[in-house]
């Protein structure tokens, strides 16, 4: 994973999940980590986002996300946009909360699934150098 000063989208997916309702329930936790307190004003100092992904099959296909007959497990995808020596701090971060139980894996991101990230970051760099 590259580890560059330029701010983009990276992906922290969550696999191990066994349904979409563990899934779901990690995220106040991973959440809190983030974003100790959630009524702080102004942006948080990483924009990010969750959704939920499907588990690669070892013929190479995916699962629907939610889906979980025959093993198969849920991925749980946090987006960030930042750089991406702060995107490998945050992937640590996120795996002291997720335990040895499930991998967190860091990688590129979807900019286009993670629009609102995209803007976020743009609206407040581009206020903060007003």
């Amino acid at each position: 994973m590259p580890v560059g000063d330029e701010p983009r989208v990276y992906e922290i997916r969550i696999h191990g999940c066994a349904d979409t309702e563990e899934a779901l329930a990690l995220q106040e936790s991973i959440a809190r980590v983030l974003c100790p307190d959630e009524w702080h004003k102004g942006p948080c100092d990483v924009p990010w986002g969750f959704t939920l992904g499907a588990e690669e099959r070892a013929d190479g296909g995916e699962s629907d996300a939610g889906e979980s007959d025959g093993g198969e497990s849920v991925v749980l995808v946090l987006g960030i946009h930042t750089s991406g020596r702060t995107a490998a701090e945050v992937a640590d971060r996120v795996r002291a909360v997720v335990g040895e139980a499930r991998e967190a894996v860091l990688c590129e991101g979807d900019a286009e699934q993670f629009e609102e990230l995209v803007e976020q970051y743009r609206i407040e760099s581009g206020s903060a150098r007003s």
